[in-house]
């Protein structure tokens, strides 16, 4: 009684442990999948921040550049305004003043970063340019329609980025009125071309360009996005543009981007069609350009600092969560075993005192009860000896019963044969030829052996008990399971193929048992590849030192887990109808000849690899 009650309070606490360990395991889950997602978020942004911090400060030093840019050629048209020779060339436009005039700005471009610098007058057709020489000459033509020409008149000085009409190269013009604003003689424009600011900007690999006040992009590193605009323009901007021919024929259309999934909260994060089909989230930073109505845009690539930082926090978090995980664990560990400890030495101490009672009454009857142990112990041995023979003889019926059909089958060809020569030897006896007779019945008694070697072999299959070993052709064991097992597997056994090896191998052994060994073996090989039409056995022979290795290999599907690692146990069948004994009596055949089976399995197929003693010549 008091055995039950600690079983069952053993039960109770095993039970009340395992809910204790299911809700810890519940709840670090919760807080885990709740930590991840809040460090996710944290490192998100924290990435963010950084490339926020980093971007801001590649941006200001690039627009510092573009600034230093911008300062160079401005002082130049407000030099030359005040210059004797352009005054004089305005006041009395010449041709030879005029030639003059642009031979002068030809050399003074050539040491400046400015692209072209020409003379404009009061009737907006250009008198002189340093590009005089080229096909491309400003020189005569009329350019009262730009900006930078009407606001110089206007207030003293402009600047325009536009597509040259000429050149139909992009650049900004700077332009400053000759002569004072209430009597202008005309105007000097410079104009500034931005390829090597480009290049730079290229080469960093990340996408910066500088939008104007209609969001139209002006400098850009990637080309195909110049005069793209970041927003929809208005129409009655869009309108006023085509009308300057400020940016030629482009077609003004939005850039490819939009907002980026998974960053609702920042807007600053696009998700970038690249040219080429390439595709990316980046942090657009803006950052004005002083002196100017221009705005500097650099993107920063977000996907992998964001992975990085999201994963290196939640590596971090999830460290923290396993030792603090651990820590509890083994908290609840410690506090379970000390209650274990002080339930099992209560529970001992209820039990000694049953066991002191019930001890005494047991040793009295222990004596008998061993005699009685032991008898029924020798009692058994006889009988599992007795039984293994019959195991080993009923497996013999059975392979006995399935091949019964093989060898009718067997009989039958010759049995048909010399009725063939019977009625044969009558039509010659009829005719008084007896010769031919002679050699009919000389075959016929030829068949006749055949049919008695067939019929011994039955016999002795069915016989009981063992048989001393001999050498023996394995060979002639091979070849004999493959015939008895030719009328069962018609039409597959041709799947079942042996490879060369030399025919005067001989093993120690039983010819009829090994045989019952290797029909057990290409048995389950070939019932293992039904369901295949490529299905192949191939049967080797190999020679190691003393032993004889015959290997069976086949490529079906394997021996489940289960019945693997309980395979040479009686009654252990994956077969629907099977016995489960034909392993366990092939491996007890074996083992009376010095030999073993080891067997290889996977998803590829199965190997059973037979030992047996080699017989030297």
């Amino acid at each position: 009684m008091a055995q039950i009650v600690s079983v069952e309070d053993n039960r109770v606490s095993g039970a009340r442990n395992r809910r204790s360990w299911i809700v810890f395991a519940l709840v670090v889950a919760a807080i885990s999948a709740i930590t991840f997602y809040v460090v996710g978020i944290y490192g998100r942004n924290a990435a963010l921040s950084a490339l926020q911090a980093q971007g801001q400060t590649e941006a200001n030093l690039k627009v510092a550049l573009l600034q230093a840019v911008l300062e160079r050629p401005r002082a130049i048209p407000f030099l030359l305004a005040r210059d004797r020779d352009l005054e004089d060339t305005l006041r009395n436009p010449e041709p030879a003043r005029k030639e003059a005039l642009s031979g002068k700005l030809e050399d003074l471009v050539a040491g400046t970063n400015a692209s072209v610098i020409y003379v404009v007058g009061m009737d907006g057709i250009a008198i002189s340019a340093s590009n005089w020489r080229e096909a491309t000459s400003f020189v005569g033509n009329d350019y009262a329609f730009r900006r930078y020409f009407s606001g110089a008149l206007k207030s003293g000085m402009a600047e325009h980025f536009a597509l040259g009409t000429v050149s139909k190269r992009p650049g900004l013009y700077i332009s400053h009125v000759v002569g004072p604003v209430s009597a202008p003689l005309g105007v000097v424009v410079v104009k500034m071309e931005f390829d090597q600011l480009e290049n730079d900007w290229r080469d960093t690999q990340r996408p910066a360009f500088v939008v104007d006040e209609n969001h139209v992009v002006l400098i850009t590193s990637i080309p195909s996005w110049r005069f793209m605009t970041t927003e929809e323009l208005q129409p009655q901007y869009l309108s006023a543009i085509r009308e300057s021919l400020q940016f030629g024929d482009a077609s003004l259309m939005p850039l490819p981007f939009s907002r980026a999934s998974g960053y609702a909260q920042d807007a600053s994060v696009l998700h970038v069609n690249m040219p080429g089909g390439a595709a990316a989230d980046y942090l657009r930073i803006s950052v004005p350009v002083a002196s100017t109505n221009w705005v500097f845009q650099y993107l920063q690539p977000v996907e992998k600092p964001v992975a990085d930082a999201v994963r290196e926090a939640r590596l971090i978090a999830a460290l923290i969560l396993f030792v603090i995980a651990a820590l509890a664990a083994l908290w609840m560990r410690r506090r379970q075993v000390a209650f274990m400890t002080i339930f099992r030495e209560q529970m001992a101490r209820e039990e000694l005192e049953h066991r002191v009672l019930d001890r005494t009454r047991d040793l009295s009857q222990a004596r008998d009860r061993l005699e009685a142990e032991i008898a029924s112990h020798h009692a058994t041995e006889s009988r599992l000896q007795a039984v293994q023979q019959d195991l080993v003889h009923a497996n013999r019926l059975a392979i006995l019963g399935q091949v019964a059909a093989g060898v009718a089958h067997e009989i039958n060809q010759p049995v048909a044969t010399i009725r063939a020569y019977a009625d044969n030897s009558k039509v010659f006896l009829e005719r008084r030829q007896t010769k031919p007779v002679v050699e009919n019945l000389g075959l016929i008694a030829n068949l006749t052996e055949r049919i008695g070697a067939i019929t011994e072999d039955l016999k002795a299959l069915a016989r009981r008990g063992r048989t001393a070993p001999e050498p023996v052709l394995i060979r002639d064991v091979i070849d004999g399971a493959r015939v008895l097992l030719r009328s069962r597997f018609t039409g597959r056994l041709e799947s079942l193929s042996v490879e060369t090896f030399d025919p005067d191998t001989r093993v120690m052994g039983s010819r009829l048992r090994l045989e019952q060994v290797f029909i057990n073996l290409f048995q389950n090989a070939l019932e293992a590849l039904a369901s295949r039409d490529d299905g192949h056995v191939g049967i080797s022979v190999e020679t190691k030192d003393e032993t004889v290795i015959v290997t069976v290999a086949d490529n079906g599907p394997g021996i489940s887990p289960d019945i693997l690692d309980s395979l040479f146990e009686p009654f252990n069948s994956s077969k629907e109808k099977g016995l489960g004994l034909g392993l366990v009596i092939s491996k007890e055949i074996l083992a009376d000849y010095d030999g073993h089976i080891e067997v290889e399995t996977g998803p590829t197929g199965t190997q059973f690899r037979v030992h047996l003693k080699k017989v030297e010549e």
